[in-house]
């Protein structure tokens, strides 16, 4: 794993990355099933500024699973957030924030590549349910090169299905 830091995106234009977007590879994470499917995020501006984060998935026993956060910029970049999943009650909490690093969005606000630090999280994120597997490796290659380790990959399967909000707490 290197130790540089990891480069982020000059600039996000907030605004133009709310919205769908739908999950087309990442790394491991322990909060998600392996064979979740159907996986995306939505954000959207709260009325502090803040971005509302809802992450849905279809689990592998078949079940909608959704879990809401909020996310806050950390610079004047818009490229490195700190999300939290606990209630809003108790996100004062220290170290219970992730860091969400835009690492690279394209022009259009169509693909973006999202990791952390650590290099330990990688997600690419696409603005439809599916994606050129030949464009997503070009993506993914980019975080190879940020010194991302990729042999543990999963492509989930998207349908393309968007799932309403629940009660996600």
């Amino acid at each position: 794993m290197t130790t540089e830091e990891l480069l982020t995106a000059p600039h996000v234009e907030l605004d133009r990355y709310l919205g769908l977007w739908f999950e087309i590879a990442r790394k491991p994470m322990r909060h998600e099933d392996v064979d979740a499917r159907d996986i995306t995020a939505e954000y959207s501006l709260n009325e502090d500024g803040s971005v509302r984060v809802l992450n849905s998935c279809i689990n592998a026993d078949g079940k909608l699973e959704q879990s809401e956060g909020t996310a806050k910029a950390v610079d004047e970049t818009n490229a490195k957030l700190e999300v939290s999943f606990l209630p809003q009650g108790l996100q004062w909490i220290p170290f219970t924030k992730g860091d969400y690093w835009i690492i690279k969005v394209d022009g259009d606000y169509q693909t973006a590549l999202v990791g952390d630090p650590q290099r330990k999280y990688l997600w690419l994120l696409h603005r439809q349910g599916n994606m050129r597997r030949d464009d997503a490796m070009e993506w993914l290659e980019i975080a190879r090169a940020r010194g991302y380790d990729l042999s543990d990959i999963i492509w989930p399967s998207q349908s393309g299905a968007v799932y309403p909000a629940q009660d996600a707490r």
